[in-house]
């Protein structure tokens, strides 16, 4: 099996897991976890979370937190369309309409595209969605060659800004560097 296969399979069994996550309301049955990982070691799926941190200002607490997805693949550019895709069906499951799917597909793509020009040759690219009631938290992470956070005042992470809400780049321990994208899912105030 060749390994984009593989991370392929791994993807759809993360996504089947987390759609037949806990489906009922808030206290019933407990949080889905799926990690899919792509020739990367069990320890860097935890990665994200150690380069993010504790939940951030406006993240979701794990008493809010609904579901937690893990992708880890390799570092290239030809793996991004199974974050697209799964990025996607989470924010699918979570009934943000059509036009902030695309948003937010648009803005781990560019989020991805940012960290991918930092990182190590031959380390994996890990990704960990949050999915809370209304909003959903994606930390992006690679291994980086020099350890630096992309500029806030480039036009990149002005169209990143505007895509994906709330948007923070972390320096972690061992230059891994996480870009950590948040968006709320907006409520309808017409009938």
């Amino acid at each position: 099996m060749t390994d984009e296969t593989a991370a392929a399979a791994a993807t759809r069994s993360a996504a089947g897991t987390a759609a037949r996550g806990s489906h009922g309301p808030t206290g019933q049955g407990r949080p889905a976890a799926a990690t899919a990982a792509a020739s990367a070691p069990a320890t860097a799926a935890q990665a994200p979370a150690a380069a993010a941190g504790a939940p951030a200002e406006g993240q979701a607490s794990p008493a809010e937190a609904r579901d937690q997805v893990t992708v880890c693949m390799p570092a290239e550019g030809a793996y991004l369309s199974v974050l697209r895709t799964a990025t996607a069906g989470l924010a699918a499951r979570l009934d943000f309409t059509l036009d902030e799917i695309e948003d937010l597909r648009i803005a781990v793509d560019e989020a991805c595209a940012m960290l991918l020009s930092q990182a190590v040759p031959g380390t994996s690219l890990d990704c960990t969605f949050t999915l809370g009631r209304d909003r959903m938290t994606i930390a992006v992470s690679v291994l980086s060659q020099a350890g630096r956070a992309p500029a806030s005042d480039s036009f990149a992470w002005t169209v990143l800004s505007a895509l994906a809400g709330s948007v923070e780049a972390r320096v972690g321990p061992g230059s891994r560097l996480a870009i950590v994208l948040q968006k709320s899912r907006e409520l309808s105030g017409s009938v």
